[in-house]
């Protein structure tokens, strides 16, 4: 076999060295021809889809916490809606976009225009929402129309449920939070279009009922579509709060209400601890209203509603007490030893006092009466012979002891403040001299004196426990998802020792107003011991009552305070009747919502409610008379 020579490899490694040049070359030439196809022929193809296919953060609302009563009732939760949202980043056109939306859901588009122009400045990435719990044939006509609407998708959110629509001042509501909430401290850690808390618990414990927002990253098409998720992080739900609050007894007292055909308020505590079990004030609003976003002439409706249902007349309301404050009278004036539960007066009708004539609610006169017998028939001469021995300025002392003219200091927002006057008080707003002859008005509850309903509740409380004054509060138990944790309550505001003579004799004298020849025969509960004194508050004197009628309601208020059992009660509490003229609606609003109590306490079918005889609800109530010169009394 021949050999191969030196010149026969060189000329094979020359042929090889050839074909493989070769082959690169193709292969180069083939990634020019390549690229130049993708980034030339094919550039106007590719730049779309790299625009249309890109990678967006969506934000996970978190669920707010849910709100159970005392017995585990739930009262507020969460439900799913949908939100219609505008993603920025995806709109060419957006003045064309927001026209067709609007088309398409008959939406106002000025609406929609201020949605977007109010969060204009966020980052883009950042959804807008355009319409707030859509209805499902808003969301229909987007899907349908989805390729004339880029950037608008719709977006599963909570909302709120509230189960008792007539609530709507203890629970609050939720809305989007303000630029200038956003400017304050305590919010500077949220971002706009955060849901809190803007009224009610809602407001007093958002930060707790808030919870965490989550957020999910996907890849989307151009249409808005997920191809492919990339990232995610789960929203956490607030924290669930346990209420004082007693569902029965809110409901007994709103049922009780609407029975009378009256407007008002109703604060009932247990007077052994200061838990509220029920606040209510009517008119209400629906909370569920508010739920995502309210609508526009919904709210013009409760804003210009004369009867004012968005002001919270337990918390907010001032009003003049009437004899309702002549149990502040009677400690005081056993507690400062200026009278004694046996000290007496005769009452002839009425009675001069500094050369003004200021007479009793019964033209007759009550005869001589004790402390005992004032108190059941409400003796105006008795009181205003009290309020001359004691002085305004004892009065004023006693009565913010009890929680009048000061704030009971419940954790819901905007509590009204009431005044109790003194001779400080006067001569630091009216620079002027306290007058001997104010205090004879002050002392039946009239002239200045000015009180909510919640204050009321605090001194019914004070009265019926023999004198610690609670902070009322609403908060039982937390679960931030270990189970019910309890919160320890606040501390009292102030404790008042009083003697027990003074004690038995309140006692007595209220006992006697439900059981005895008092006002409040139609708050009667046999066994049940109920205690409690009515009163009647002026919206206007008498003597102006006639020029306004027709331009305002000029029928008096009516109050009721409660406690009972008597001598160891379990529930204290006032009902406030607006504008109740002459008849005592707030005694069988009361009755009700003792009934109530008792009946659930006791595992019995709760009350139903059945019309009051006359007699049984206006019982020695009359209209309040007017003296020669100052207000006189009530009852």
């Amino acid at each position: 076999m021949p050999q191969m020579t030196g010149t026969d490899d060189r000329r094979h490694i020359g042929i090889r060295l050839a074909v493989f040049q070769y082959s690169i070359a193709c292969v180069f030439a083939a990634l020019a021809v390549g690229f130049w196809v993708f980034q030339v022929v094919q550039y106007a193809e590719f730049k779309e889809i790299a625009d249309s296919q890109y990678m967006q953060r969506v934000p996970l609302p978190a669920p707010r916490g849910v709100l159970v009563d005392r017995n585990g009732v739930v009262l507020v939760e969460n439900q799913h809606s949908l939100n219609i949202v505008l993603m920025r980043e995806r709109v060419k056109d957006l003045d064309a976009t927001l026209r067709t939306l609007a088309e398409a859901t008959g939406t106002d588009l000025e609406q929609l225009q201020e949605a977007v122009n109010r969060r204009r400045r966020e980052p883009t990435y950042r959804p807008i929402v355009l319409i707030a719990n859509a209805s499902l044939a808003q969301v229909a006509a987007v899907e349908a129309r989805s390729l004339e609407l880029p950037g608008i998708e719709r977006q599963p959110v909570p909302a709120r449920r509230y189960r008792d629509e007539r609530a709507g001042h203890l629970f609050g509501y939720v809305g989007e939070v303000s630029e200038a909430q956003l400017a304050r401290a305590d919010y500077k850690d949220l971002g706009p279009g955060a849901i809190i808390g803007q009224a009610g618990i809602e407001q007093a414990y958002n930060r707790l009922l808030m919870g965490i927002e989550g957020n999910k990253d996907v890849i989307v098409n151009s249409r808005g579509r997920e191809i492919l998720e990339v990232g995610y992080s789960e929203a956490k739900e607030g924290t669930r709060l346990q209420l004082t609050i007693d569902a029965d007894l809110q409901a007994a007292a709103a049922d009780a209400f609407r029975h009378v055909d009256t407007n008002g308020a109703a604060v009932v505590l247990d007077p052994r601890s200061g838990e509220v079990l029920s606040l209510l004030s009517l008119p209400s609003y629906d909370p569920n209203d508010f739920a995502v976003r309210i609508a526009p002439a919904v709210w013009r409706s409760l804003v210009s509603d004369r009867l004012k249902p968005l002001n919270n007349r337990a918390l907010q309301g001032t009003y003049s007490p009437g004899s309702t404050f002549k149990i502040v009278v009677a400690a005081a004036a056993m507690e400062e030893g200026v009278a004694g539960p046996n000290f007496r007066t005769h009452c002839s009708g009425g009675a001069t006092f500094y050369g003004r004539y200021f007479q009793c609610w019964k033209k007759g006169g009550h005869g001589t009466v004790d402390m005992r017998r004032a108190m059941e028939q409400s003796c105006n001469v008795y009181f205003y012979t009290l309020g001359n021995m004691l002085g305004v300025d004892r009065i004023h002392k006693w009565a913010t002891a009890m929680g009048l003219g000061v704030p009971s200091g419940i954790e819901l927002p905007n509590e009204a403040t009431g005044l109790v006057p003194s001779t400080e008080w006067k001569m630091r707003t009216q620079k002027d001299k306290w007058y001997a002859g104010e205090t004879i008005s002050v002392a039946i509850g009239q002239g200045q004196v000015n009180v909510t309903p919640m204050q009321l509740a605090v001194m019914a409380m004070t009265a019926a426990n023999g004198g610690t004054r609670y902070t009322p509060h609403l908060l039982k138990a937390i679960d931030e998802g270990q189970g019910w944790k309890p919160v320890p309550p606040p501390a009292p505001k102030s404790v008042v020792h009083m003697e027990e003579s003074t004690l038995k004799a309140l006692r007595d004298g209220l006992w006697l107003v439900v059981n005895g020849a008092g006002t409040a025969r139609g708050a009667l509960l046999p066994g049940r011991d109920v205690s409690g004194k009515t009163g009647t508050a002026q919206v206007i004197s008498l003597s102006k009552a006639d020029a306004a009628r027709g331009k305002m309601d000029v029928r008096h208020h009516r109050w009721f305070v409660f406690f009972a059992p008597r001598d160891n009660p379990e529930i204290a509490g006032v009902v406030f009747a607006e504008h109740a003229g002459s008849e005592s609606k707030a005694v069988p609003i009361a009755r009700h919502v003792i009934e109530t109590y008792f009946a659930k306490k006791e595992g019995r079918p709760l009350p139903s409610l059945t019309p009051q005889p006359p007699s049984a609800t206006i019982l020695a109530e009359a209209e309040v008379p007017v003296p020669a010169a100052r207000p006189g009394g009530d009852d």
